[in-house]
């Protein structure tokens, strides 16, 4: 046998010693002495904040360490770490993102030999603001000071921090919706930070969460059916020069190359109100009086929501911005657009700045990972450490229900 070989058997052998005597010898349950202490060393502290619901199985595995009890509550601490301790039915049309946890797939990582701290791992929040939220939540629970809605106002985020979409990275857009604002966090640090409009309570922007892809400057603005038939075709049967006076076009299709058509030769009265396509649509051409503003930012989502500049500037002085109808608008597109066309794209921003000069709609493609996300977090922990706390403008602190005494 060749000296190499030898060294490799060794080395092998000297690995199993070593795993053995980590893991020690397994029960009936695949448990071993180290895993079990691993386990209860991480609930006497509730390490990842997801005990919840499961105190008094907790209370039994203390006492007695049974396997089968300790398997139980290792496959539910999971399982609340991965799809949060929100009740599910407050949640209303929240955007989670669920994560299937297996009790076969738990214990046999158990039987391989696994520590726990491996077998969570895939699903805790890679995001900063899990760990600074639980810190400052620890905190508020162990002052006299904090009030208990207080506490429930951390606790409740650390939950929606877990219903994120995850292994999202370090490195990405969150547009915070009851903060009224966006930031470009890089490798857990701010680099840019702006403040922005997002949807009225009836037409709420959305959670969820996307790759950035593509930009946009000088855009058209198709208008929606939906915004068409409520807003825009009762307005044009009122006044006649509502699209002239409006910078609006009529066409077959959203195309602006496609069929112009006028009000006249449509029964607009057929289309007001209700619901369904419209077999017509709504062009407003770029302008700097354009909905869309000069410039907007695509992260493609089945919601049609995007980040974009806006006319309404003013809108930003107020303390609650909420007057959108689900997009996203930014106070400082602008700068936007220069840091990610430094950042993010392979055009120079004085070529895009030549672009959006033109008033021609051109599209620059996005060439390096910058997921979206949008996210309803009314606490959060900035860049000094202090803990921010936000109003409720969409009702969801009060309608989601922990399922648990915080």
């Amino acid at each position: 046998m060749k000296t190499g070989t030898k060294i490799k058997i060794a080395m092998a052998v000297v690995f199993a010693i070593v795993l053995a005597g980590c893991t020690g010898p397994k029960d009936a349950e695949g448990w071993s002495s180290s895993q079990k202490n691993q386990f209860m060393k991480i609930l006497a502290l509730d390490k990842y904040a997801s005990i919840c619901n499961e105190t008094s199985l907790y209370e039994k595995v203390k006492q007695s360490r049974n396997s089968r009890l300790m398997t139980k509550l290792l496959v539910d601490y999971t399982d609340n770490l991965a799809n949060s301790c929100i009740e599910k039915n407050t949640l209303g049309e929240y955007g989670a993102y669920w994560q299937k946890v297996s009790t076969s797939d738990i214990q046999r990582k158990l039987r391989a030999g696994q520590s726990i701290e491996q077998i969570l791992k895939p699903y805790i929040p890679e995001y900063a603001q899990f760990k600074l939220l639980l810190d400052k939540y620890r905190i508020l629970k162990e002052s006299p000071e904090a009030s208990a809605s207080t506490i429930r106002k951390v606790r409740l985020n650390i939950e929606r921090i877990k219903l994120m979409k995850p292994n999202l990275g370090k490195t990405y857009a969150l547009v915070n919706i009851p903060e009224y604002r966006v930031r470009i966090i890089e490798n857990d640090k701010t680099s840019l930070s702006m403040g922005v409009i997002v949807g009225r309570r009836k037409n709420q922007t959305p959670i969820f969460s996307e790759n950035l892809q593509y930009i946009v400057l000088n855009p058209t603005w198709n208008v929606p059916d939906s915004i068409a038939r409520k807003e825009l075709i009762p307005k044009l049967m009122r006044d006649p020069a509502y699209l002239k006076k409006h910078r609006l076009v009529m066409r077959k299709d959203y195309n602006l190359d496609s069929p112009a058509l006028s009000p006249s030769q449509v029964d607009l009265s057929a289309y007001k109100g209700g619901e369904g396509p419209v077999p017509f649509k709504f062009i407003e051409v770029p302008s700097n009086k354009n909905a869309l503003g000069r410039v907007k930012f695509i992260f493609p989502n089945h919601h049609s929501v995007y980040m974009h500049d806006t006319p309404t500037k003013y809108l930003f002085k107020r303390k609650v911005r909420t007057f959108s109808h689900g997009c996203v608008r930014l106070e400082r597109p602008k700068e936007m657009l220069k840091f990610l066309t430094e950042h993010y794209t392979n055009y120079t921003y004085e070529q895009a700045k030549k672009k959006y000069d033109s008033y021609k709609t051109e599209y620059m493609k996005i060439v390096k990972r910058l997921p979206v996300h949008t996210a309803y977090l009314t606490a959060y922990v900035d860049e000094n450490g202090k803990l921010l706390l936000f109003g409720d403008p969409y009702g969801l602190d009060a309608s989601q229900k922990l399922n648990f005494q915080p």
